[in-house]
């Protein structure tokens, strides 16, 4: 996303405000996930292709070339960083929380290199951040249950977890062999996002980002029929 664009997704994921609320969330229980698949050089190239069309790099450096220096190393300079809140506009306005982009090479001090492919996973997923998140699969969208932290710290906004979250498990997988297997590691300590006392647990409600899984096709605002096709 461009500059533009990327601060009109921070104000939309902010709400209209910021409220600590509990953790409410869909008492469903999950779909049955998969086992991480073998690491093939196949499965690297699907992760990879993956990356490249879902802007990965135009936030986490690198702008879709994966030659470029910087690909996919985070924060290395302050225009990299996104402001959530009224300051995204009008500098000094509150509540206001600046986010930064993490590194995401296999850096094993300052990227993801010393997180398991589970807990990169789990936070496209979930969007339960690695570093306060268990290796464990997790069988319950509750927190509390069925290994979801009790108290969940989130991925900050504005990665676009709600939508990668609808992924299939295989292009999860995928991802996440890329990340840890066909990125050369880079050395940059990326200073941590900032967070309201609850780390945006109450942005990430059912309310406000919808249920996990999705509701069936087609629900009542969709729907289908090969009248509706027009002949070519």
């Amino acid at each position: 996303m461009r500059r533009a664009t990327k601060t009109s997704v921070c104000l939309i994921l902010f709400g209209c405000a910021l409220v600590v609320a509990g953790f409410a969330r869909s008492a469903a229980q999950t779909t049955a996930e998969s086992a991480a698949p073998p690491v093939t050089e196949p499965l690297v190239q699907r992760g990879r292709l993956l990356v490249l069309t879902h802007a990965c790099s135009e936030c986490h450096g690198g702008n879709d070339n994966p030659a470029a220096d910087g690909w996919l190393a985070g924060v290395r300079s302050p225009d990299m960083e996104f402001k959530i809140g009224p300051c995204a506009v009008t500098p000094g306005a509150t509540p206001c929380f600046t986010t930064r982009p993490r590194n995401l090479t296999p850096d094993n001090m300052t990227g993801l290199g010393r997180f398991s492919e589970r807990q990169i996973f789990n936070a496209l997923r979930y969007g339960l951040r690695p570093e306060d998140t268990a290796d464990v699969t997790i069988t319950s969208n509750t927190p509390g249950q069925g290994n979801f932290p009790a108290n969940p710290k989130y991925l900050a906004p504005p990665m676009p977890w709600p939508s990668w979250r609808h992924m299939p498990d295989a292009d999860l997988w995928a991802i996440a062999a890329y990340l840890k297997y066909g990125v050369k590691p880079v050395h940059n300590r990326v200073e941590d996002s900032e967070g309201p006392p609850d780390f945006w647990a109450s942005e990430y409600t059912v309310e406000k980002i919808g249920p996990y899984p999705a509701t069936p096709f087609p629900s009542g605002r969709e729907g289908f029929t090969r009248a509706s096709v027009p002949t070519r």
